[in-house]
């Protein structure tokens, strides 16, 4: 049987469950917005600190959710400030919602793969000798 979609309107919340989903809204924006950045970088071949950071904010973010085997860690806290909806939920239906963290998580890990692995073959490759193709000036 589905799940009812579950809403809890913004007039109902008090004032630390709307200062907690107007938190959370920012945290999935920042997240969202590193995700893209690290494709960026991964596609682009671009390294600086922003990526690092990028890296660093979605690998905090990733071990929130082994902690919260999957779901947000912060759900029981929320709820106890009387908002039940998990945030995905909020913009998305319930499935989808639960959908949407393995695939950021894989979309997440595949760009930092990606980054990773153009890493090295630039490594791989600056410290390649020189090839013997080399053009011999004509005497």
């Amino acid at each position: 049987m589905a799940r009812q979609h579950r809403t809890v309107s913004w007039e109902d919340l008090g004032p630390e469950a709307k200062a907690f989903r107007v938190a959370h809204g920012v945290w999935s924006i920042v997240g969202i917005a590193t995700l893209r950045y690290i494709w960026a970088c991964a596609l682009s071949g671009r390294r600086d600190r922003r990526l690092w950071a990028s890296i660093g904010f979605l690998s905090v973010e990733g071990v929130a959710l082994v902690i919260g085997r999957g779901d947000c860690p912060f759900g029981p806290f929320q709820a106890r400030l009387g908002d039940p909806v998990p945030f995905f939920e909020l913009v998305l239906p319930p499935r989808a919602a639960k959908a949407a963290v393995p695939v950021l998580a894989g979309a997440s890990l595949l760009g930092i793969f990606v980054v990773i692995v153009r890493m090295a073959a630039e490594h791989l490759l600056a410290r390649a000798p020189a090839s013997g193709n080399a053009a011999t000036p004509l005497n």
